[in-house]
């Protein structure tokens, strides 16, 4: 029984130092439920208000920009929920929840805006259909691009770079392999991320070391 208090206390401990990543959930959990009970015409109408596209920046784009974090264009809630384990959550509780928003907030914004600026160039030239101008754009890629990035800064050397060029590799390589306005805004995210070294200076806590961790299971099994 004290194991299970003890094991409460500390989820309990984590989960309030990442107040925003854990409501943020909530949301998107909440969110996810009503959207996989919708008709594909009453969805396509919602997620279409909610789009970060051409159209919806042009008329309201701080409405878009702020409630497109809370849907996920259909998807489902639990790979999110591992991401947010894995990146987020982590990322909010070293940087603290402001400096966390405005890692991933600037990231989101500006990300956003290159992708659909770009698109909007390919229409004007010809190059894509002017239908695109209300294509659906939400969802949570692009802050986590970016607090995934910021996130090599909180690992100890040499981890730090083998963390550093997997997460590089993964949203860099599709500009080569499989160009989208997604993945130009997916890799200024994660960009602008590391760009924001400076917001991590200073930091409580010792650097990341993944081998502690797997030590400790180790010295556990091998016991």
């Amino acid at each position: 029984m004290s194991r299970l208090t003890r094991s409460c206390r500390w989820i309990g401990t984590h989960l309030a130092a990442a107040p925003v990543s854990c409501v943020w959930l909530v949301i998107l959990f909440i969110t996810t439920v009503l959207q996989h009970s919708m008709s594909p015409q009453h969805l396509d109408r919602v997620l279409g208000h909610h789009s970060t596209n051409i159209t919806n920046l042009g008329n309201d784009p701080f409405q878009v920009l702020v409630s497109s974090l809370f849907w996920l264009d259909g998807a489902y809630w639990l790979p999110y929920l591992i991401s947010f384990c894995i990146f987020v959550i982590p990322t909010e509780r070293w940087l603290g929840s402001p400096r966390f928003i405005v890692v991933g907030f600037s990231a989101h914004v500006i990300a956003t805006y290159v992708s659909e600026g770009i698109l909007r160039w390919a229409i004007d030239n010809g190059l894509r259909s002017p239908l695109l101008t209300d294509t659906h754009d939400v969802g949570v890629s692009y802050f986590l691009a970016a607090v995934a990035a910021v996130l090599a800064y909180h690992f100890v050397r040499p981890w730090r770079w083998v963390y550093l060029v997997g997460t590089l590799a993964f949203y860099l390589l599709p500009l080569v392999t499989d160009l989208t306005f997604t993945a130009i805004g997916h890799a200024c995210s994660a960009l602008i991320g590391l760009a924001w070294y400076p917001i991590t200076r200073g930091r409580v806590g010792k650097p990341w070391d993944p081998m502690v961790p797997a030590r400790a299971v180790r010295a556990r099994f091998t016991a």
